[in-house]
């Protein structure tokens, strides 16, 4: 049996000398970008191997590309090798608690075509709380060979994104808190707003109160008031930087909503140009 969305802290935790199962630590904190790697040399679920958001998934920045533009897919493929990832090996992956970080790692693993890969529901927080054991040090996998390659189809460009506003039959959906989404404020990026057109899903919406998600029939109630009525196949996720777009990504795939598309560059790219409207909204 394959894992493809979301496994339990008790059934990872039985797969935990599983030679078939790859564990990675996905840890991070924009505010210090060293942080995940501190934490994981001090503890981390036994056997797991650490991944870096800003060096390992994410490509080289231009100022035009957005803040975790997507690495070059040879460079992606020989880093998913050197964690021990190739065929037959399910990935768990999972981050401190919510997931925001390692579903960014579960959709591209499915970009690159390995499709058995699932967060950890609730993250290390949950693994800690239900008082499973944890290691120290920094661990490794043997390499492996990784074959997969990109699917096109699941991203879109900025291009693209620019011909579906006012498009009927699709959907944008932005996954940043509210307040951004409004252009309220806007902490990280120059420009504050939105691209026009697009819906407000905050993607700590899809959770319950204790970091875990929501279970699939209520997240698909939640997810289609967002998507209003459209197919998700014709539905684009974006959020500031092509991070926790993803984790709406996963909530939809979850929810048995599937191929909604990612657009990576989202808020950091699209306001890098002057030339790409903005809309601001009081609600």
């Amino acid at each position: 049996m394959s894992f493809s969305t979301l496994i339990d802290a008790a059934t990872l935790a039985a797969h935990l000398t599983d030679p078939a199962f790859a564990i990675v630590d996905c840890r991070f904190l924009l505010s210090d970008v060293g942080w995940g790697a501190r934490e994981y040399a001090t503890r981390h679920i036994p056997g797991a191997v650490f991944v870096d958001l800003a060096r390992d998934l994410s490509g080289a920045m231009t100022g035009r590309n957005g803040r975790h533009p997507l690495p070059d897919p040879q460079t992606l493929a020989a880093t998913l090798g050197r964690l021990g990832i190739g065929d037959g090996v399910q990935v768990v992956a999972y981050d401190q608690d919510n997931g925001m970080f390692a579903s960014r790692l579960w959709w591209m693993l499915r970009w690159m075509g390995h499709d058995a890969v699932a967060v950890l529901d609730g993250g290390f927080a949950r693994w800690l709380a239900e008082g499973y054991a944890t290691s120290g040090g920094v661990e490794h996998r043997a390499a492996r060979t990784f074959t997969g390659s990109p699917h096109p189809e699941m991203t879109v460009d900025a291009a693209a994104v620019a011909s579906h506003i006012g498009a009927s039959g699709w959907r944008l959906v932005d996954a940043r808190a509210p307040e951004r989404y409004r252009g309220d404020v806007e902490p990280i990026d120059k420009v504050a707003g939105h691209i026009p057109g697009a819906v407000n899903h905050p993607f700590n919406s899809n959770l319950e109160p204790a970091g875990t998600f929501l279970d699939p029939a209520q997240l698909r109630e939640h997810l289609e008031r967002s998507l209003g009525g459209v197919a998700a196949d014709r539905t684009v996720c974006y959020c500031g930087s092509g991070v926790t777009a993803c984790h709406n990504l996963l909530a939809l795939e979850h929810a048995g909503l599937h191929g909604a598309k990612l657009y990576p560059g989202s808020w950091s790219e699209w306001s890098s140009d002057p030339s790409r409207p903005v809309e601001k909204s009081s609600t």
